[in-house]
């Protein structure tokens, strides 16, 4: 599997922006929204808390990418996926970051530099030009085959999407 970088709202400031905020006048109700997430997270036994925030995730993109670099991306894509979605954890927050690259094996002082420098800012700019090019507009997304399924799926609809002939979709 190969993990790509994508600004969904690249404009949240570091202090983050609550959920009402980020979609006022989008006739979206985040209570069913997020009902939705909690079930499909249950169904996969993923943990997923009680968020009401939403956080910039570019400095976590930038690092992820050296953490895969540095052979530690999965670990480092599932911790701060378990801060940002199961303790509703700011990771655009230094010291959220340097706990978790901490966590997986990271050195932190390795890391600073990386965000410091913005060394893998560009490699995250691709990705975002990829995913725009692609017609990605949301996350999670699953790109196999030339063919895109979106959103949080359960595994049975992701496995039949892996495994249906292309012209199926």
């Amino acid at each position: 599997m190969i993990w790509r970088a994508f600004p969904l709202h690249p404009e949240t400031p570091e202090e983050g922006r609550t959920l009402e905020a980020l979609f006022h006048g989008r006739m979206i109700d985040i209570q069913a929204m997020m009902r939705r997430l909690r079930q499909v997270a249950a169904e996969e036994k993923l943990p997923f808390g009680e968020r009401t925030m939403t956080f910039n995730s570019r400095g976590a993109q930038e690092l992820s990418k050296w953490a895969e670099a540095e052979g530690r991306g999965e670990a480092f894509h599932r911790a701060v996926f378990h801060a940002y979605f199961a303790e509703g954890r700011n990771i655009a927050r230094w010291e959220v970051l340097s706990e978790i690259c901490r966590s997986v094996g990271l050195d932190e002082a390795s890391a600073a530099a990386v965000l410091e420098k913005r060394t893998y800012a560009e490699a995250v700019d691709r990705d975002g030009y990829r995913s725009h090019k692609l017609g990605i507009r949301a996350v999670p997304a699953l790109l196999y085959r030339n063919r895109l399924l979106v959103g949080a799926q359960p595994f049975e609809k992701m496995a039949a999407f892996i495994n249906a002939p292309a012209a199926a979709w």
